[in-house]
């Protein structure tokens, strides 16, 4: 079992932890990640290492609260305990030899871009970023990003603060002024990341792309990762999670990602109605 050292509340649905696994941490690189479980009951649930402390021994992830997994993750406070922590999965993002890029981030995935924005500026490359949001109160890490930045641009869909439109129009906007970037990371949606690779894909600049899809073991043992890449079968798990954005299916992706959300849903009802009743026998107690 891993303790739960600090959490943070980024916005109304996602928050921060810090876990303490420091054989995970003396091993964590960008683009990694865990597959957790909450408690013993609990599903496998993939996040990516959003940053890690080696001498503290922590790992930080962020996550949002869109099922019932994360729902119950986020009822723990610091000192209570996840049943399992596992990792680091996947293969590291490829950043050496790298002297510009673009990163690019849409929504929760800013967290998964953040770790590989900070190890490209460690390494002494030029980053410039562009990171998008619904709107104002949902914009997460934008303090860190402008720390690693050359240039940083943030876009909101509704223009409630930033530069309204979606991240798109500014990729464009960048690589017409100059194509001289080594890699275009876009991690976010699977619909945003798709739209990034074709705005990049005219100006011939390479695009990295992280694909998380639903894991289970995390050893490409199961299949349920499973992605279309280059008209090959890949294991986002194993193969990944980072693959070259021109040559994956995004259709087949974004179709796959649909199949269980009535599952989620009904999970998702399951997990409040077992919230209330904890809350009705708390009230009870008191």
């Amino acid at each position: 079992m891993n303790r739960i050292v600090k959490k943070e509340i980024l916005n109304s649905t996602v928050t921060s932890m810090e876990i303490l696994a420091p054989a995970v941490a003396k091993k964590a690189r960008a683009g990694q990640f865990v597959i957790l479980r909450v408690d013993e009951m609990g599903e496998r649930i993939p996040l990516t290492v959003a940053g890690c402390d080696r001498e503290a021994g922590t790992v930080r992830i962020i996550f949002q609260i869109v099922g019932a997994s994360t729902m119950l993750l986020n009822t723990k406070v610091p000192g209570e305990f996840i049943e399992d922590f596992v990792g680091p999965l996947g293969k590291p993002t490829c950043t050496r030899g790298m002297r510009r890029v673009l990163v690019v981030g849409g929504g929760v995935g800013c967290a998964i871009a953040l770790p590989i924005a900070e190890e490209l500026y460690r390494q002494g490359c030029t980053v410039d970023t562009v990171v998008g949001f619904r709107r104002a109160e949902l914009v997460i890490l934008k303090k860190e990003f402008e720390t690693v930045s050359s240039s940083f641009t943030l876009m909101t869909d509704d223009g409630s603060t930033g530069r309204k439109g979606l991240v798109t129009e500014r990729v464009r906007e960048i690589l017409e002024e100059s194509k001289n970037y080594d890699c275009v990371f876009a991690i976010g949606p699977l619909v945003m990341m798709k739209f990034v690779v074709s705005t990049v894909k005219p100006f011939g600049v390479p695009v990295t792309v992280s694909m998380n899809p639903i894991m289970i073991d995390g050893t490409g043992m199961c299949g349920c990762c499973r992605l279309t890449v280059g008209g090959e079968l890949k294991f986002a798990c194993v193969d990944g999670p980072d693959f070259d954005g021109y040559l994956v299916d995004f259709d087949e992706a974004i179709s796959r990602s649909e199949q269980y959300l009535c599952e989620e849903a009904r999970a998702r009802e399951k997990e409040r109605a077992r919230e209330e009743t904890c809350n009705l026998l708390k009230m009870e107690v008191h």
